[in-house]
């Protein structure tokens, strides 16, 4: 006999009414003019930009440059990522509880910060301070990384088996040895996997926030796209989709490897 499904409680009622009033508020407020998508108009328009894109720009010079700018983009990326991970771990522990419930508020609170603000409005203030380049791109996205990892690290160690721990620290262990031993190893995988998820990520934020100046492709693509250079702003598209598939299919891969 198959089991009644559990009662909805009045609250869960009422949040699904509030999501359903709050969508229907939007359609209401937003002046959505759907019919003008689909004009003659809109589909000429549209195949007449699109046709400005073909043939992409394929000069040996030009390929050079924009292969440059693809590894400026990646280190940007997987700088910024390794330095979120350093910045991330330093939060995750106090957020954790490691140090008890003032530094664990701090933490939180940090991490909100640095998480709400997107990576192009930390672009746009570094830009002020260290002026235009990867440099700014590269921390903006370890800034705002840093607040996401940080909040996902500690959920994965609050989330940790704590009777290892406890057991080494009953026979002897120091605190640090008994984390080291006990609790990381528990964690670490899913700590790596938040890693390159969040790699996959920058990637795709490093190569939009050249818009703003902070070098890669993005700067390409905006420059190019500023002057209606459309063959060449097509082949720096399709430089910014090949990276961000082959940063896709090797991060797969290796959350795959270990999960496995």
């Amino acid at each position: 006999m198959k089991p009644a499904a559990p009662a909805r409680s009045f609250s869960t009622w009422l949040l699904m009414a509030a999501l359903a009033a709050l969508v229907a508020a939007s359609f209401a407020a937003l002046p959505l003019k759907w019919s003008e998508f689909f004009t003659s108009d809109a589909a000429r328009s549209l195949r007449e930009f699109l046709a400005g894109f073909a043939p992409p720009e394929l000069a040996p010079a030009f390929l050079r440059k924009t292969a440059l700018a693809t590894l400026e983009t990646l280190s940007m990326s997987a700088l910024g990522t390794l330095l979120a991970v350093a910045g991330g771990l330093a939060l995750a522990l106090p957020a954790a509880g490691r140090f008890g419930a003032v530094p664990r508020a701090i933490a939180r609170v940090l991490q909100n910060i640095l998480r709400s603000i997107p990576e192009l409005v930390w672009a746009s203030m570094l830009l002020v301070a260290a002026g235009l380049g990867p440099f700014a791109g590269c921390m903006a996205l370890a800034a705002h990384t840093s607040g996401v990892l940080g909040r996902l690290f500690a959920e994965a160690l609050e989330n940790a088996e704590p009777l290892p721990e406890a057991t080494l620290r009953t026979n002897g262990a120091s605190a640090m040895a008994a984390f080291l031993y006990a609790t990381l190893p528990q964690a670490l995988p899913q700590m790596l996997s938040y890693t390159l998820y969040r790699w996959e990520n920058n990637i795709r934020a490093a190569a939009v926030l050249g818009v703003v100046g902070a070098g890669g492709l993005g700067q390409m693509l905006k420059y190019h796209l500023s002057l209606f250079q459309m063959p060449a702003a097509a082949t720096v598209i399709i430089a910014m989709l090949l990276l961000v598939a082959l940063v896709d299919a090797l991060s797969f891969a290796l959350r795959r490897a270990l999960t496995h």
